[in-house]
C-alpha cells in the first residue's frame, strides 16, 4: 500500500507513522467530539497513551494502523485498522476468530469521507490476510466497543463512547450489517429493591457458606488477580470475549487503582473460595466535565479532591462475573443481588449518589438482562457492533 491514498481527488488519507501523527490522530477525534451535545472531554495525555505502542500493552498482541483523512490539508476524519492475535485465536462462533480484523476510532466529516476511511481500513486488513472486519472497537473489546446508536440525549459514563446518530447510516450504507447490540441500563439507586429480592438477599446473608466482602486495596495485586481469574472464566463463552494478557492485567490494575473505593467493589466467596465479583466505578466524567478534560493549570486540584471523595457521582458497574460452574443457578443470581445491594447502600450512604448504570450488557446475555429487569433498571443507551465480509 502506498504511503498516501487519494479518493475522489479531494480526500487524502495517510497512515500515522510517528509520535506527532498519534497526537494529531487524537486531536482530530477531540475536535469531532467537541461538536457533540453532552460529550465529556477526556484527558488528552490519557487518550494519546492508548494509541502509543510503547505504553498500551494491547499492542503486545496486536497489529495496529491509524489513518487520518484530510481535505485541503485540514483533518476531516480518522480511523484505526487493527488485528488482535488473541481475538484470532478465539472460536469463530464466539464472534471473532481466524481472519477477523477490526476498525475503530471512527470519525468523519461526511459520508464520502466515511466511506473512504472504511475502504482504507478494509484494504489494510486484506493486505494483512483478513477476510472479515468488525467494528467499531477502539481498540480492545475491553476499552470502548460499539457505536452509540441510541442515547445521545445524556452524557456517557466513564469508559463509554459517545457518537453522533448519523454515523450508523454511513456505516450501514458502506455494506456493514449489525453483528451485536450492547445495552447500558440506568437505575435509580435511592430506591430499595422489591420484597422478593430483599428475601433472596437476606437468605444469602444467613447462609454461613456465603461471604460477600469488599476488595482490599492493601493487597491490590492479589485482588486484581482474583477478579481477572473469575472474569476470564465467567466471560469465556461470551460473544466477543478476548482474554486479558498478563501485561494488560498489570496495566489495568495500575490505571484503575485511583478510582477504586473499597466500599463499592465486592468479591463473593462460597466456602472461602472466590466465585464472583462486581466492580463499581464512580463516574469520573462528573469531574472531567467540570474541568473540560484539562488538568492544568488548576484542573488537577479538582480531580484530586474528586478522587478522594466523589460525592454525588453517578456509579457505573462495568464488570461483574460469576464462575461458569454457577451459571444458571439460583446462587449466581443471589450473589449478584447481594453484591448490588451492598454497593447500592454504600453508594447512597457514604457517597450520596442517586444514579447507577449497569453495562455494557450483550443483548443476548439472558442472565444479566434478567437481573437488570428484575431490579427495575431501564435501557438508556444502545451500541451497535457491525461486521462485513472482505474480498
Amino acid at each position: 500500500m502506498s504511503d498516501a491514498i487519494t479518493y475522489r481527488s479531494e480526500i487524502r488519507i495517510e497512515p500515522v507513522v510517528d509520535k506527532r501523527g498519534r497526537a494529531a490522530f487524537v486531536d482530530c477525534g477531540r475536535a469531532f467530539s467537541d461538536r457533540l451535545d453532552n460529550f465529556v472531554p477526556q484527558i488528552r495525555s490519557e487518550q494519546i497513551e492508548l494509541v502509543d505502542p510503547a505504553k498500551n500493552p494491547f499492542f503486545g498482541h496486536a497489529r495496529v494502523q491509524l489513518f487520518i483523512a484530510t481535505r485541503a490539508s485540514q483533518p476531516v476524519g480518522r480511523i484505526s485498522a487493527h488485528i488482535d492475535e488473541l481475538a484470532l485465536a478465539m472460536p469463530a462462533d464466539q464472534g471473532f476468530g481466524p481472519g477477523t480484523g477490526f476498525f475503530g476510532y471512527f470519525d468523519a466529516e461526511d459520508e464520502g469521507v466515511a466511506h473512504a476511511l472504511l475502504a482504507t481500513a478494509e484494504a489494510w486488513l486484506v493486505q494483512q490476510g483478513m477476510h472479515r472486519v468488525v467494528g467499531p472497537i477502539s481498540l480492545s473489546i475491553w476499552e470502548e466497543p460499539g457505536l452509540l446508536v441510541s442515547g445521545q440525549g445524556h452524557p456517557p459514563m466513564i469508559m463509554m463512547g459517545h457518537h453522533p446518530a448519523h454515523y450508523a447510516g454511513w456505516i450501514e450504507a458502506a455494506g456493514f450489517v449489525r453483528a451485536k447490540t450492547l445495552y447500558t441500563y440506568d437505575l435509580d439507586i435511592t430506591r430499595g429493591f422489591n420484597p422478593l429480592i430483599q428475601r433472596i438477599i437476606k437468605s444469602g446473608q444467613r447462609n454461613e457458606r456465603i461471604n460477600v466482602r469488599r476488595v482490599d486495596k492493601s493487597r491490590w495485586d492479589d485482588e486484581v488477580a482474583i477478579i481477572l481469574a473469575i472474569l476470564n472464566d465467567a466471560w469465556s463463552d461470551n460473544w466477543g470475549f478476548v482474554p486479558f494478557s498478563p501485561a494488560e492485567v498489570a496495566y489495568a490494575g495500575k490505571k484503575l487503582r485511583p478510582i477504586i473505593h473499597e466500599e463499592l467493589n465486592m468479591i463473593a466467596e462460597v466456602d472461602g473460595r472466590p466465585v464472583a465479583f462486581m466492580l463499581t466505578f464512580p463516574d469520573v466524567n462528573d469531574a472531567l466535565g467540570k474541568i473540560r478534560g484539562k488538568l492544568f493549570p488548576f484542573g488537577w486540584i479538582t480531580m484530586l479532591r474528586w478522587l478522594r471523595h466523589p460525592k454525588g457521582a453517578g456509579m457505573r458497574v462495568p464488570l461483574m462475573g460469576v464462575l461458569k460452574e454457577l451459571h444458571n443457578s439460583r446462587m449466581a443470581s443471589q450473589l449478584a443481588f447481594m453484591m448490588i445491594e451492598e454497593i447500592r447502600q454504600q453508594a447512597t450512604g457514604k457517597f450520596q449518589s442517586t444514579r447507577g448504570e449497569l453495562g455494557w450488557v450483550l443483548e443476548d446475555n439472558q442472565g444479566m438482562v434478567a437481573i437488570a429487569d428484575t431490579i427495575a433498571s431501564e435501557v438508556n443507551r444502545e451500541y451497535a457492533i457491525y461486521e462485513r465480509s472482505l474480498g
